[in-house]
């Protein structure tokens, strides 16, 4: 990576979640001037630890092997991760549910250790191979954990497939009031900048593709706490080369923007609406500033949702499983313990 695209994207990240960030004045903290943005809302030192502690199994899903992890038994508690990460992004939520139900979380086709066969990785060829998994593996009255484009994915499974669904639990999730978007102007000023350039045809695959970006500066860009080097080293594991990283350029380029593309922008259009409208107990988990989940997103789905408890984890930008994992796991656990009681 160049230094003048290093400057570029690291300007990107920060000003990225700087736009989501509260003032110092109105948080009562005190904001480091010398690091914008990222800094604004400090997490406090915390151990999150970067050991996996499950063993990876696998699994023939439409001609192709998915890598997957769980424990535990009863009904199922399914973690669908997005971009650019893994099941390993669970590693420290997962085991607070253990004993509540049989936690398992797949690596999404093309992701983590699972196979990349020659796809364009669109949205619908996610959703056939997690659909596929959930049959393969009779998944029954699941609970889905989603983030990123794993909430797509799994809001778009829950409308189409509500009788198998018990509950869902999304944190840092594609839906409104951000997503879709009318267009790149309509977004928050930072963020349509950001993926106006990452879809652009020769600076997006330039990024995503030569400089690994979302890898090296996006991931690490949105957690607010250091990602520790061996966390890093295994979220970059999947993608050595040029060749491995097509999927992560796809993603950016899914996003339901201007009704581009509109297969996605019908989806995410009905998953929303659907929202407003099922009973399906919903655990909202939101953190401060957040980057596609504000707070603000919290409060606009607590006046239109039904059945939605939302829970304040802390301090956090993107990627809150490296900045709150024990906080979302306690969250979880004890929404869940409810959700069995009743």
């Amino acid at each position: 990576m160049n230094q003048s695209s290093t400057i570029v994207i690291t300007a990107l990240a920060l000003a990225a979640a700087s736009s989501f960030a509260p003032v110092a004045a109105q948080t009562g903290s005190t904001a480091d001037q010398t690091k914008p943005g990222v800094q604004q809302h400090k997490v406090p030192p915390l151990n999150v630890s970067p050991v996996m502690p499950y063993q990876h199994k696998y699994v023939e899903i439409l001609g192709s092997t998915m890598a997957y992890v769980e424990a535990g038994k009863g009904d199922p508690i399914l973690f669908l991760h997005g971009q650019p990460t893994s099941s390993y992004l669970w590693r420290n939520i997962m085991p607070a549910l253990e004993g509540q139900g049989r936690v398992i979380a797949p690596d999404n086709i093309g992701f983590g250790k699972s196979d990349q066969p020659d796809l364009d990785y669109t949205f619908a060829d996610h959703y056939r191979y997690i659909e596929a998994f959930i049959e393969r593996m009779e998944l029954k009255n699941v609970t889905l954990v989603v983030h990123d484009w794993g909430s797509g994915l799994g809001l778009h499974y829950a409308r189409l497939n509500s009788k198998n669904v018990k509950g869902i639990v999304t944190m840092e999730a594609i839906i409104a009031p951000l997503i879709p978007a009318r267009s790149y102007d309509s977004m928050p000023t930072d963020i349509g900048n950001f993926f106006r350039t990452v879809r652009d045809p020769d600076n997006g695959e330039r990024l995503l593709i030569d400089e690994n970006y979302f890898v090296e500066g996006v991931l690490p860009g949105f957690i607010s706490r250091p990602l520790d080097k061996a966390a890093h080293d295994v979220y970059r594991e999947p993608f050595p080369s040029r060749k491995s990283r097509k999927q992560v350029n796809q993603w950016p380029n899914e996003m339901p923007i201007g009704k581009v593309p509109l297969a996605t922008h019908n989806i995410v259009t009905a998953y929303n609406e659907w929202l407003t409208t099922t009973d399906t107990p919903w655990l909202f988990l939101y953190a401060n500033p957040g980057a596609l989940n504000t707070p603000e997103a919290a409060d606009y789905w607590t006046a239109r949702a039904n059945n939605i408890e939302t829970v304040y984890i802390g301090a956090g930008l993107h990627y809150v499983q490296e900045d709150q994992p024990y906080a979302i796991g306690r969250a979880i656990s004890d929404w869940y313990r409810r959700l069995e009681a009743k």
